[in-house]
């Protein structure tokens, strides 16, 4: 009786090795890109709650909010009507927050609405704390479309909008074409 060698031939290390390799390479690509649509989704999801809960609060508390949205991140203001000028929420909730990396906002507002001016315009810091969105104690916003994308993916957009009477609406990629097409 012959007895053969138990073992692996060389051959059959190497394959098993390249089909390991190209498995792993497979799969920190997915999860590269994942991470990244998961923070982009995670960043619109916590926005479009905070806008919900501003909309909100300003008619219960019958004052203006408003959100400046910068390439960097966002922040929520509340009209101080005494002084007649824009100032920093000071509710921990809505904290300034920074756009994760990667992450492009671009906005449109619509001006052919009134808006809401705050008293004098000194420039400087007054200009900076000027709302590009308001929420109105009545219940109405800024008729607005906020478009979000990851960094050199402009095919992958999602949108929050309202035309100003209308709850605002998160449209994500698939929805947002079905949508323009109506």
């Amino acid at each position: 009786m012959r007895r053969r060698n138990a073992g692996f031939t060389l051959i059959e290390i190497m394959v098993v090795l390249v089909v390991v390799g190209l498995l792993a390479v497979i799969a920190v690509v997915n999860l590269g890109s994942g991470g990244q649509r998961q923070a982009l989704e995670n960043d619109i999801r916590e926005l479009f709650l905070l806008m919900q809960t501003a909309s909100e609060e300003a008619v219960f508390n019958n004052q203006e909010l408003g959100v400046r949205v910068t390439d960097e991140g966002y922040r929520f203001l509340a009209l101080d009507p005494l002084e007649e000028s824009w100032e920093p929420l000071g509710e921990r909730l809505f904290e300034p927050r920074q756009w994760s990396e990667g992450v492009v906002v671009t906005l449109d507002v619509d001006t052919s609405l009134p808006g809401l001016a705050s008293g004098e315009d000194d420039g400087g810091e007054e200009e900076a704390l000027q709302p590009d969105i308001v929420f109105f104690s009545s219940g109405e916003s800024t008729a607005f479309e906020l478009v979000f994308s990851p960094r050199g993916r402009d095919e992958v957009r999602h949108r929050l909008e309202t035309d100003g009477l209308e709850p605002i609406e998160w449209l994500r990629p698939g929805e947002s074409d079905d949508w323009e097409e109506e």
